[in-house]
């Protein structure tokens, strides 16, 4: 069962942006997936209370910042929403559950050099197992020099970046309707979507 965690130690990052739009991807491709939400601040439970009955089903996972479990039986497919700060043991917690980890980074120096000592410490625990690791650009324009840093420094660490997601109203909207990018006719949202399709292809592998 593929589990997908979305985690930086730094709040505001859009951690709650990617695990909702990487569960309704999901979704879409028929799988049963839970989307479970260790944040404090509830965000991916919040749209899943706004979710409308016609959308495609995605289940909540009762779990805690505190107590990370296996999610039960019947589901597919996981995505784990987690909080800022997550470090220490209850990293380890998360890792031991995930097969892929998805790091949102926004491009400025101060997000990177927050992130920094959190991405040695993942870096370290994967070399316990396999567990495939990668970052996103959040609201960035991948054609900025704000973005070439980002990538000089991720790639400075060996892991690749899956994508660069712009700032657009899009993603606001659909949150506050309980949907996702894959949710609505593609149409309206193809420029997003055509940013999502190397992220979409590295989920899927």
């Amino acid at each position: 069962m593929p589990v997908v965690v979305v985690a930086n130690p730094k709040g505001g990052v859009g951690k709650s942006t990617l695990s909702t739009n990487i569960a309704g991807y999901m979704a879409r491709q028929g799988h049963a997936v839970m989307l479970g939400d260790v944040d404090r601040q509830q965000s991916s439970r919040l749209w899943l209370s706004l979710r409308p009955p016609e959308a495609r089903p995605i289940a909540t996972w009762d779990t805690s910042a505190d107590d990370i479990v296996r999610p039960p039986r019947g589901t597919s497919h996981v995505v784990l929403d987690t909080p800022a700060g997550l470090r220490g043991s209850k990293l380890k917690d998360v890792v031991k559950l995930a097969h892929k980890v998805v790091i949102p980074l926004q491009p400025s120096l101060f997000d990177m050099y927050a992130t920094r000592a959190f991405l040695d410490d993942l870096l370290e625990q994967r070399k316990a197992g396999q567990l495939d690791i990668g970052v996103v650009g959040m609201r960035v324009d991948p054609r900025t020099i704000a973005s070439e840093k980002l990538h000089e420094f991720v790639h400075g660490l060996g892991l690749p970046v899956l994508g660069y997601l712009r700032d657009t109203q899009n993603y606001i909207h659909l949150a506050a309707r309980g949907l996702s990018l894959f949710d609505v006719t593609p149409s309206r949202v193809a420029k997003d979507l055509e940013q999502w399709a190397d992220i979409c292809r590295w989920l899927d592998h």
